[in-house]
């Protein structure tokens, strides 16, 4: 090509696209709200490819559609900076460095995982990973459990997922509830939409399946991580729910201590949380697994993302896809809280685990600090111990 010669406006957008992406997925640490904040700054205020209120509308849309909201973003981003191959791009970009990051862990990890150094690293970690769970909870719980009929829905989902009840049924069975009762204008009691939920579900707490291993194979990983990012609501933390449903009590492939660890690796690194699946896969399958696992899960997404796009304008406006999203972020919230319950237990399993969950939580909502310094102060804490034992 000449010097003088200029790159068509599409492939240099495109070229845009790849390398803030990239960069942004390679030092996105801090979780969804983070990430967007971070897409804001560089893509309204700095390079001004779009403006505040179109920013605020693919903000809104990412929230009426599953899967990840800071991944669909910078999708939806690509696409309006750069079409369709933009919508691919970004994507990509944005999962790829975490893909890499967290690959690279899981090797270590099979590796080395079973060690006393190892397992004193992640002594330290998990608890502040459960300490992160609880406040992103207690944030989101604020905005979402708006009033008495969303606020019992959602202790309801708690419950009812304790007691061993679907959560994809869960999630849909509340969605249904609160638009019901939101466009008929007839609240519901907290306890009335606690027990709507069970009839409409038709499941007890002896729902739950014997704890019998399936056997193992790449399809049906394939399938259950497509399944989930196909139907995830909420923060990725709701990621907890839906990976210990099927991994750990139908499948058997994983131990509650294995899943902690997944989270915690996906916790500090950077990118969405959603990456989780590539340890799981690297654990379960080899790079197989890892690269199988990440593309099941966020495929949905992009083509979500593809369908919702030009939508986005009238799905704002709508009351009752508005109401029927109200009553799914709340049963997200009891999923997690039902799931952080779950894997407190088998994480604070001393004192010294139980006080720096508690030191964690303290810094985070007193002093603010960002997350990925206390996941790194857990591990430096574990070592220490594993120093002095």
């Amino acid at each position: 090509m000449s010097p003088g010669r200029r790159l068509p406006a599409t492939t240099s957008r495109l070229g845009e696209v790849a390398r803030l992406f990239l960069r942004l997925g390679a030092v996105a640490f801090g979780g969804p709200a983070a990430h967007i904040a971070m897409m804001h700054d560089e893509v309204v205020t700095r390079r001004r490819w779009l403006t505040e209120q179109q920013f605020l509308d693919l903000v809104g849309a990412t929230n009426l559609i599953p899967g990840p909201n800071s991944t669909e973003m910078a999708i939806h981003v690509g696409h309006q900076r750069a079409g369709w191959r933009g919508l691919i791009v970004a994507g990509v970009c944005f999962i790829m460095p975490a893909m890499v990051i967290v690959t690279a862990f899981a090797r270590l990890y099979v590796r080395y995982g079973s060690t006393p150094q190892a397992g004193w690293l992640l002594w330290g970690v998990k608890p502040v990973v459960i300490a992160i769970i609880v406040q992103a909870l207690w944030l989101l719980g604020r905005k979402a459990a708006r009033g008495l009929l969303l606020a019992g829905v959602g202790l309801g989902v708690f419950v009812l997922q304790l007691a061993g009840v679907h959560e994809l049924l869960l999630l849909f069975a509340a969605g249904l509830v609160v638009m019901v009762a939101s466009n008929v204008k007839r609240p519901l009691s907290p306890s009335l939409g606690s027990v709507v939920l069970a009839p409409i579900l038709g499941v007890n707490a002896t729902a739950a399946a014997a704890g019998v291993a399936t056997p193992f194979s790449l399809q049906l990983l394939a399938l259950t991580f497509l399944k989930i990012g196909a139907v995830l609501f909420g923060s990725g933390y709701v990621l907890l729910a839906f990976l210990r449903a099927d991994l750990v009590v139908r499948f058997g492939w994983l131990t509650d201590q294995q899943l902690v660890d997944a989270v915690a690796v996906g916790q500090v690194t950077p990118g969405p949380l959603f990456t989780t699946a590539t340890f799981i896969g690297y654990v379960l399958a080899g790079i197989p697994g890892a690269l199988l696992a990440t593309v099941a899960i966020f495929l949905p997404s992009f083509i979500f993302v593809a369908v919702t796009n030009p939508l986005i304008p009238r799905m704002r406006r709508s009351r009752t896809i508005g109401s029927l999203l109200d009553g799914i972020n709340v049963a997200s919230l009891g999923l997690m809280a039902a799931v952080t319950a779950q894997l407190g237990r088998s994480s604070l399993t001393d004192v010294p685990s139980a006080a720096m969950a508690a030191i964690a939580m303290v810094l985070l909502v007193r002093f603010r600090i960002n997350s990925t310094w206390l996941i790194a102060g857990g591990a430096m804490a574990g070592i220490l111990r594993a120093m002095l034992v």
